[in-house]
């Protein structure tokens, strides 16, 4: 059982009518004036009143069903939804999400393509080695006919002279 705690006042909860619009920006909280507690005295830690404690105004009998806390017929939880609703316009977030998604699509469009230039660019390196190695090897046959050439057109032009 919690200690007994002074009686509370209810909360003052703004009166909601179907065809009221809400503001844009909520009303600031209102502050309470407490005073200090005495030496000795216990502490209360909690500076709000629980929703499900009996002695919350409204409450009987520990009811804590939120249609029968004592609120006069406002849902706090809808209350609170319709606030965060008309606080953030969604419209921009969705803008910027479907942009989002389309660079993500164009970035792995590029991505790919660069992949795929990347594996014909290798294929054609590829080959081009494959050419360079053949045409050295025919470079060095060549040299060495013209060396074998060269050294018979020498003993030939001995054997004349």
């Amino acid at each position: 059982m919690l200690p007994s705690s002074p009686p509370t006042l209810p909360l003052g909860v703004p009166g909601k009518s179907p065809k009221s619009s809400l503001p844009m920006h909520p009303a600031p909280y209102n502050r309470v004036a407490v005073s200090p507690p005495q030496g000795g005295s216990s502490i209360n830690t909690s500076a709000v009143p629980s929703l499900t404690s009996g002695s919350y105004a409204g409450s009987t009998n520990g009811d804590s069903d939120s249609s029968h806390s004592g609120t006069s017929g406002i849902d706090l939880v809808e209350m609170m939804n319709d606030r965060l609703s008309n606080a953030v316009d969604p419209l921009p977030l969705d803008r910027s999400l479907a942009r989002q998604a389309q660079t993500s699509g164009e970035l792995n469009a590029k991505h790919r393509e660069l992949l795929e230039l990347q594996a014909l660019a290798q294929r054609r390196l590829k080959g081009t080695r494959a050419n360079f190695a053949d045409g050295m090897k025919a470079a060095k046959e060549v040299k060495r006919d013209l060396e074998w050439t060269q050294k018979r057109v020498t003993l030939t032009l001995q054997k004349r002279a």
